[in-house]
């Protein structure tokens, strides 16, 4: 009996850290299951992408986030595609939106977004003529960093432990037609721009090459990053880049004078085209990405408010 007590006293103070633990189960799921051909592409505006929505929701409801949309998890607005003449040119998209209230002043941002680009008929694909109206299925762009979300969001709701932050979990719609989602986020945040520590963008970290390694960007808009940075190791490599700008989501943020970081494992040749399929995910590298992340997020919590710097 003395020692069922003593491993059930064992079970109970470890629990937490079984929850920081990184699953690629879970990964694999999230990125099969959105980037399944019967997800067609996730184009904004269409039914599969609703039905991606819903997957998302579905999570930050089970891991017990809080609602912070316009209308539960929700922030609806108007994204046009404008790259090629389409009949449906304005589409009604949705940034899904969930928050971990810790009580504390402020708070971080970790987003990826959850659109690719359908048939890649409206502009974007990079495939043959022969190719468009095919499903553009986007395992890596950007279903591995919406497998990164929904894992971070599991970790920090399920830890056990009270951070000294908040965190804001952002899917963004949209952003292959401009960054729409991120640029209406932000223009019309739901909650103020003044208590965001920083932010942490997810996109394509599924494709690691270690010839080239992971790409961190935005290393320079804080001078809390290189204190952030002085002790962490990875059995990845790294590769860290000061600009705040770049073709994704965290330039929204940067624009915002907020200081960003934007993880990505680099271009490849399926991108943007129909061969961005889920088989083709490195799923060991997309763990050792996120436990970096985690890392980072966990040493950028013992800062205080970080300071922002432009970088261009």
């Amino acid at each position: 009996m003395r020692n069922l007590f003593f491993l059930f006293y064992l079970l109970f103070i470890i629990a937490p850290s079984f929850a920081q633990q990184i699953e690629i189960k879970n990964l694999k799921k999230h990125i099969y299951h959105l980037a399944d051909d019967k997800m067609k592409g996730r184009a904004t505006g269409s039914a599969e992408l609703e039905k991606a929505a819903d997957y998302i929701e579905s999570y930050f409801k089970k891991y017990k986030l809080v609602p912070k949309g316009e209308i539960g998890y929700r922030q609806q607005f108007e994204a046009k595609v404008s790259r090629v003449p389409v009949l449906d040119s304005i589409r009604t998209a949705q940034n899904i939106i969930g928050f971990i209230d810790n009580g504390a002043p402020y708070t971080i941002v970790i987003g990826a977004h959850y659109d690719h680009l359908g048939l890649g008929d409206f502009g974007g694909s990079r495939d043959t003529i022969t190719n468009i109206g095919h499903i553009h299925n986007g395992a890596d762009d950007n279903a591995s960093g919406v497998a990164g979300l929904l894992e971070l969001a599991r970790v920090y709701a399920t830890n056990g432990i009270v951070e000294n932050y908040n965190f804001l979990f952002i899917a963004f719609s949209a952003e292959e037609l401009g960054l729409l989602g991120s640029k209406y986020w932000t223009n019309h945040p739901t909650i103020p721009l003044s208590t965001i520590d920083w932010m942490l963008n997810m996109d394509m970290i599924g494709r690691y090459n270690k010839d080239n390694g992971l790409a961190i960007i935005g290393y320079g808009t804080s001078p809390s990053f290189p204190i952030i940075f002085k002790d962490i190791t990875s059995d990845i490599k790294f590769n860290l880049s000061k600009d705040g700008n770049g073709g994704s989501d965290q330039t929204s943020f940067y624009k915002k004078d907020i200081p960003v970081l934007f993880f990505h494992t680099g271009g490849h040749d399926d991108y943007h085209k129909i061969g961005d399929d889920a088989d083709k995910i490195n799923y060991m590298a997309l763990k050792s990405i996120l436990e970096l992340e985690i890392a980072v997020i966990n040493n950028s919590m013992k800062e205080g408010k970080m300071k922002f710097i432009w970088t261009n």
